[in-house]
């Protein structure tokens, strides 16, 4: 199984990019050997409109654009479902054993997220109530990834 995250702005230059960095070299390195052998960073960049709602429009079809076809998409949003980490590798394992091709991350940027044209998300997830910025919440994402790909390795990363 392929895993994007799929992000609006750019984290090229940034502490929060350098951590995304790691973690997803991590990722990359263990999912080989647990069937997920690709993990990517792809962004987007933030619209200029004035608006905010026709900017999240705008975000909206460019990362709507960028979802690799037939992938199973999962939105990363304040209001979604929180899952323990636990939680999220049981599903990303349960993804990858169902024999899904690609899984699709997305953050919107920081307006939020409109819906994807064309596209049908699979679920939204939270971490936490808390709002956060979207460069810290890609980072999290990465390290969630990293540390789902770990348990269903049952390597040590996680001692919860």
């Amino acid at each position: 199984m392929r895993l994007t995250i799929l992000a609006v702005g750019f984290s090229r230059g940034t502490s929060e990019g350098a951590l995304i960095d790691d973690y997803v070299h991590r990722a990359r390195q263990m999912g080989r050997n647990m069937g997920i052998p690709s993990v990517v960073v792809e962004e987007v960049s933030v619209s200029r409109a004035r608006d905010a709602k026709l900017r999240m429009a705008e975000e909206a079809e460019r990362l709507a654009q960028r979802v690799p076809p037939g992938a199973h998409v999962i939105l990363l949003d304040a209001k979604g479902k929180g899952m323990t980490s636990e939680d999220f590798s049981e599903m990303l394992g349960a993804l990858r054993d169902a024999g899904t091709k690609d899984l699709c991350f997305v953050i919107g940027g920081p307006d939020g997220l409109s819906p994807l044209p064309g596209k049908r998300a699979g679920r939204s997830l939270a971490f936490g109530p808390q709002t956060w910025p979207h460069l810290l919440v890609r980072a999290m994402l990465a390290e969630q990834v990293y540390r789902a790909v770990t348990i269903l390795a049952g390597h040590p990363y996680h001692r919860a």
